[in-house]
């Protein structure tokens, strides 16, 4: 109505004379389709692009219908006729609404400010014909069906939602129209986006893909619908390249750019969130590109949507997979008006003198378009869904009994002025099976059971779509059980893409995220070692247990190796053959000087001393050999008190000979007679003395704390050294200690005994042997201490054999080569100093 029309009525009312009178201020807009009711039920669909001169169909349906083929929404025109279909259903069936019949008020409204003018027609309830003399007889709906769109249904629910009309939609699915607060009158047969974007995300998760694009209508539908994929897409550990979105009404070099971004792009799949208008004018540009190869992930908007048929490039969509209400048969749907237009005929000859009556011949095999196809209806059911869930709650509130009605003090709803808020108190409540066995109820924030079909659009021709179920998800479900896939093969592009920032970490490697970039773009770092992983894709490294370690793949624990000096090994073997060198050349030494025992060499000093030091020797060579092998309790207690008493036997006869020799030399003084003092007895007590100190130590260290087999786990990682731990440190150093003190007395009185007079250079060959024996236990301390491992054993034996070979060598060796190479000089004559020609 123009603005100064509405102006000269408002002053006519406000100077006019006489008694007020109601005048009518303008009309609205008629409804395209109406049917009067006891009760009506609105209806806003977008079923026609353009607007032509309308035709009236007169008759007791008072019919309003704007109809060009050529400019109409199938899917739409089949809503509004679902809607129809229903309502005359619902008036057939006694057992709902008895006594009282539905009618509608259709309203084709295209565009945002047409659809709200339409639902303020619906709320304002203004007849079509007005009496101007009454103004209070109305026909406003009790409820409004639409619309397919979120945004025009959020600013429709904004308004409508002020006189608390219940406002349903079969397709409006951003999840913000949950928000009972702003949205209070809301309801929807069709799940919310929120349920829709966790199972998208969930299926980039099903297909392995980390990696992915996302676009977006520029609405609300396609920026909520896509930030919650992208939340849910993060909690399932996809990352997304790039977010982007746009209108199809936007500039050109906005679409432009979202193409090069494709382009560039190093995804392969691409969540296109957005409405048949934005996926068609998306897929016809990259047609233009040349860019395929592409797998599609779509929402429900238009992953069924046949008019993607009809803009070239439509083929690049096939392979596309998404979800979409669950289909539904409706039995009996047939529909005369449309009959009649698409066949130009009439069904009823009287009430269309005009149009050649319909012979029977027709066929809609013949015609294709989605009008037809009810077969497989999946939104056209949600309009079906919310129609009945009208016609109940308005059965329930006027079958109510007095007394034990929901408002206060148990009274029921006046059947002839029902409030709207009444019907939205039913509305809410509402719980009810449809003939397809579908429950049909609503939450507390008016949306209906999340419950989807994952579909695969398989082929695409002009004018026809295939599209096949390959899955299904419930969001009432839990866990895993929430989404399935059933065996039908999914058509993606050609095959599954790989679709992936970086490639999968193989076992044996961990992910670390690359500086600057999402949490999917990562390089695989090997394992530490110790550290194993026997998945795919780990985030990090397990540690092994402490007896284990990681294998050379690091994908698994494997028994440590366990190290010890062994017999099999070469160093082993090299020091059991000097040691056996040594035992032999002792035993050869022996029997030489058992053999010539009669002779002024052997017994110049004691020979019972030089045979006791040849057996204590054969004893330190032996006693290496405790050394060798798998470290056990035995073995741990015998090597380190074998060693520590036969080398104390063996110094305590070099002191005895030590001391003999100085006896000797102060024996052959005038009126000197200290070798009564010191005489072959007192020689063997003082060995059994010194040796059983050493026994003493020995015993006490064994009592109090012994030696005990170890496994070393500290010196290396890797692998685990078996040897044996001395116990009492004491004990251990106390042993060493006594032994260096004894080696020590030795040297020093070899030393003050080393320029005796005449041809006895005895004292100056233990000299050399003492000299050989403190160097080698000195430098044994730091090599013993920092040597790891089994190489700590072989300094230990080393140092036995460099020790016993030096007094073996150094002693008994000069004797050796008098008495088998130079037996002249193996006289008593000799050896008393008489010639000066050699000294030894």
């Amino acid at each position: 109505m123009p603005l100064l029309e509405l102006v000269l009525l408002v002053l006519l009312l406000v100077i006019g004379e006489g008694e007020p009178v109601c005048r009518l201020q303008g009309r609205a807009e008629l409804p395209e389709l109406a049917k009067d009711g006891d009760l009506v039920i609105g209806g806003i669909f977008t079923f026609q692009t353009e607007y032509i001169l309308p035709s009236l169909m007169a008759g007791l349906l008072h019919i309003y219908i704007y109809l060009s083929l050529f400019s109409m929404n199938f899917r739409e025109f089949q809503f509004a006729q679902t809607l129809i279909f229903a309502i005359e259903e619902i008036n057939r069936n006694p057992a709902i609404l008895p006594n009282h019949t539905l009618g509608y008020n259709i309203y084709n409204a295209c565009g945002y400010d047409n659809i709200l003018k339409s639902g303020l027609a619906l709320a304002s309830g203004q007849e079509k014909f007005i009496d101007e003399g009454n103004c209070t007889k109305t026909d406003m709906a009790q409820a409004v069906l639409g619309h397919s769109a979120s945004t025009p249904t959020i600013g429709l629910a904004r308004i409508i939602g002020r006189f608390r009309i219940p406002v349903i939609s079969h397709f409006a699915t951003c999840a913000c129209l949950s928000n009972r607060k702003e949205f209070p009158s809301f309801f929807r047969t069709i799940p919310s986006d929120f349920y829709q974007s966790r199972a998208l995300a969930k299926l980039v998760k099903h297909f392995g893909w980390s990696w992915v694009g996302a676009i977006s209508s520029d609405n609300d539908y396609g920026n909520r619908g896509i930030a919650t994929f992208m939340i849910s897409a993060q909690e399932e550990g996809v990352c997304i390249e790039y977010s982007e979105a746009f209108e199809q009404t936007g500039p050109r070099h906005e679409l432009l750019r979202i193409v090069e971004i494709i382009k560039q792009s190093s995804s392969k799949v691409i969540m296109a969130f957005m409405t048949h208008r934005e996926i068609k004018v998306l897929a016809s540009e990259l047609y233009r590109h040349n860019i395929t190869g592409l797998q599609w992930l779509g929402s429900d908007a238009w992953i069924t949507d046949p008019s993607l048929t009809a803009i070239e490039g439509h083929s690049a969509l096939v392979g596309a997979i998404g979800f979409t209400v669950t289909r539904a048969h409706i039995p009996g749907m047939f529909l005369r008006d449309f009959w009649e237009i698409v066949f130009d005929c009439s069904l009823n000859v009287t009430t269309e003198p005009k149009r050649k009556p319909c012979n029977g011949s027709e066929s809609l095999r013949d015609v294709q378009n989605t009008f037809t196809d009810v077969s497989k209806l999946t939104f056209t059911n949600n309009v079906y869904k919310s129609v009945y869930a009208v016609a109940h709650a308005l059965h329930n509130l006027l079958t109510c009994e007095e007394s034990q009605g929901p408002f206060s003090n148990g009274s029921c709803a006046q059947p002839t002025r029902i409030q709207p808020w009444q019907l939205l108190h039913y509305l809410q409540s509402v719980n009810f099976t449809t003939g397809e066995d579908e429950r049909v109820f609503f939450d507390s924030n008016g949306d209906s059971p999340a419950r989807y079909e994952l579909v695969n659009l398989q082929s695409a021709t002009s004018g026809t779509m295939e599209v096949a179920t390959v899955g299904f998800y419930a969001s009432s479900l839990t866990g895993d059980h929430q989404f399935t896939m059933n065996n039908v093969i999914c058509l993606c592009v050609f095959q599954v893409p790989v679709s992936v920032c970086s490639e999968s970490c193989p076992p044996g490697t961990r992910k670390a995220v690359q500086k600057g970039k999402p949490v999917c773009c990562y390089d695989c770092v090997p394992c530490s070692g110790g550290e194993i992983s026997n998945t795919t894709d780990s985030v990090k490294c397990m540690k092994c247990p402490v007896q284990y370690w990681s294998n050379g793949r690091g994908d698994r624990c494997v028994i440590k190796e366990i190290e010890f000096l062994s017999y099999t090994e070469l160093m082993g073997v090299i020091l059991l053959l000097f040691c056996l060198i040594g035992v032999c050349l002792t035993i050869i030494i022996a029997t030489i000087f058992f053999q010539f025992r009669d002779t002024p060499i052997v017994r110049a000093n004691n020979s019972e001393l030089s045979f006791l030091l040849l057996f204590s020797l054969t004893l330190c060579f032996l006693c290496s050999l405790t050394f060798i092998g798998r470290p056990s309790e035995w073995s741990c207690m015998l090597r380190h008190t074998a060693f520590g008493i036969t080398f104390v036997l063996c110094i305590s006869c070099v002191l005895g000979k030590t001391i003999v020799v100085l006896m000797a030399f102060r024996a052959t003084l005038p009126a000197s007679n200290v070798m009564k003092w010191f005489g072959p007895t007192q020689q063997r007590l003082s060995v059994l003395a010194f040796t059983l100190i050493q026994v003493l130590i020995c015993v006490l260290w064994l009592t109090v704390s012994p030696p005990f087999p170890y496994k070393n786990m500290k010196t290396y990682k890797e692998k685990i050294i078996l040897e044996c731990d001395v116990g009492s440190a004491i004990g251990f150093w106390a042993v060493l200690g006594y032994i260096g003190l004894l080696a020590l007395l030795c040297f020093v009185l070899a030393f003050l005994a080393r320029k005796l007079p005449d041809n006895f250079n005895e004292a100056k060959f233990i000299t050399f042997s003492m000299l050989i024996f403190c160097a080698v236990w000195i430098t044994f301390i730091p090599a013993y201490v920092s040597s790891p491992g089994k190489f700590t054993v072989a300094v230990e034996i080393f140092a036995i054999l460099a020790s016993s070979y030096g007094m073996l060598f150094c002693i008994f060796l000069p004797k050796c080569f008098i008495i088998l190479l130079r037996p002249k000089e193996n006289t008593k004559k000799h050896m008393m100093g008489k010639t000066n020609d050699v000294r030894y």
